[in-house]
């Protein structure tokens, strides 16, 4: 049961026995630069109003030396957008489920910048391991507690991201393993009804999902500086 449960995030496609499962990540970059576009529409306003929108916040969050990090949160948002969004279609693969993506999304991210903050901001960062205020009793127990937070920025940041997908999708897949079982009418009704309101809910958490993504990013960004 378990083994079919989770084998919906590892579905099978091949072209001459090469797994082509990874390749529905980079679709996105056929549909959203706006060269492709024949002509505006109301779509493409939205979501150029929306990153906008999105450009603005994020920069609010930045030093104004750094506004230019906006515009590449703006393209890891679109990025796990898409993936977030591509995965609720049936029988296509999830890839932001996978910490295999999520990770390589954090991890080159939080080590950049710390790299980039122990060289050029060495006291800052020193200084950002006791926060102001603390006793000096308590320093080097604050000291072992903020590094253990920065330690574990990744992996908090890929498994929020990976745990969110992939519980919703499991719940939809239980709920649809136990209609063919359903012999009334009404119980049927309310299991569809049931799957249509989850699928909607499942929308809004791949919108927040990338939001809540971007936004912590960013956050940690403007910690550096």
């Amino acid at each position: 049961m378990m083994t079919s449960l989770f084998s919906i995030f590892e579905p099978s496609s091949s072209i001459f026995s090469i797994p082509l499962n990874w390749m529905s990540t980079f679709i996105g970059i056929l549909f959203l630069p706006m060269v492709y576009w024949a002509s505006p529409s109301r779509w493409l306003m939205i979501w150029s109003q929306s990153m906008q929108t999105l450009h603005q916040e994020l920069k609010s969050m930045l030093s104004m030396s750094h506004v230019g990090i906006s515009l590449f949160m703006i393209s890891l948002f679109s990025l796990i957008l898409f993936n977030n969004f591509l995965g609720l279609l049936p029988y296509v693969f999830t890839s932001s489920s996978h910490m295999a993506m999520t990770l390589s999304l954090s991890l080159p991210i939080w080590l950049t910048l710390m790299i980039f903050g122990w060289l050029k901001h060495t006291q800052h960062m020193f200084a950002h391991l006791v926060p102001q205020g603390t006793p000096s009793v308590l320093m080097p127990f604050m000291v072992l507690i903020e590094s253990i937070s920065n330690l574990i920025r990744p992996a908090t940041l890929a498994i929020r991201l990976a745990a969110n997908m992939t519980a919703g999708h499991l719940v939809l897949t239980l709920l649809s393993q136990s209609g063919p079982s359903i012999a009334s009418s009404t119980l049927l009704s309310i299991l569809i009804l049931s799957q249509i309101l989850l699928l909607t809910l499942e929308s809004a958490v791949a919108i927040i999902q990338s939001y809540v993504f971007t936004v912590l990013s960013t956050l940690y960004t403007g910690e550096i500086n």
